[in-house]
């Protein structure tokens, strides 16, 4: 094998960030010696989630074996999940714009078509259905946990506790037709071909406060390993929220 030198796309001080949470974590738990640093466990991660690198690459490339690659990404996944904020947090100060938008979107999996319950008939493909809630410039407040995908968006914010939760805080949501009927404080456009000026001018208006809300998820899918990923169902939820934590810090870095 040749080896090779590459670059990541990602400032130097979020790894240093990430390397910080793991030494944290393994002053607390009196760790014993691992083979690698704090810092490069972190750089394999970061690698692994930007890049979708596999195990079995993660392990060459820092010179461990694949079980070891998969436990440090595992761990690390874990411990940054920690930290990314739940629906609470993400509510108790609402935007100043009075308002926040609410989406969903389909993270692509492996998986074959026996899986039925996986498999989401809007898009055609299988995967897990990820809610989002994001201020009115598209920054994401909150990620939700992974439900199959197959789920409608309307009852996975349900199920999530989205639609309630935006009620009792009096927080105004902006959603698109595939909530309609939620009810509470949840705005959708209205349906309809003919529909009189009154109503066409409200769902364009509607349409230009909630485009930018298609940012958060484009900037969550610029990490490879949500646009096709390889681990397990279980896993997804965390890595998103992982995922999310990164970019927490990367924005207030």
């Amino acid at each position: 094998m040749v080896p090779y030198r590459a670059m990541l796309d990602i400032p130097h001080e979020i790894v240093e960030h990430v390397s910080w949470l793991i030494y944290a974590r393994r002053r607390d738990r009196r760790s014993r010696w691992r083979r690698l640093t704090c810092f490069q466990q972190a750089l394999l991660v970061l690698v692994h989630l930007r890049t979708n690198a596999t195990l079995a690459e993660l392990g060459r490339g820092f010179s461990v074996s694949t079980a070891t690659a998969g436990r440090y990404v595992t761990e690390t996944v874990d411990l940054l999940a920690e930290h990314a904020p739940t629906l609470r947090d993400a509510l108790r100060k609402p935007p100043t714009e009075g308002f926040v938008i609410l989406d969903g979107t389909l993270i692509a999996t492996h998986r074959v078509k026996a899986d039925e319950s996986y498999c989401s008939q809007k898009h055609r493909r299988h995967g897990m259905n990820v809610q989002v809630i994001a201020a009115p410039d598209g920054t994401a407040l909150w990620f939700s946990r992974a439900l199959p995908g197959r789920t409608a968006d309307i009852t996975a914010a349900r199920a999530h506790g989205v639609v309630q939760a935006c009620l009792s805080r009096m927080v105004l949501v902006l959603a698109d037709k595939g909530y309609q009927g939620a009810h509470g404080t949840v705005r959708t456009p209205y349906k309809g071909r003919d529909l009189p000026q009154q109503y066409r001018q409200f769902n364009r208006d509607h349409a230009r406060l909630r485009a930018p809300g298609e940012r958060a998820f484009a900037r969550l899918k610029q990490w490879r390993i949500l646009r096709k990923a390889r681990c397990s169902t279980s896993r997804i939820g965390r890595t998103v929220a992982a995922v999310h934590a990164i970019e927490i810090a990367w924005r207030s870095g």
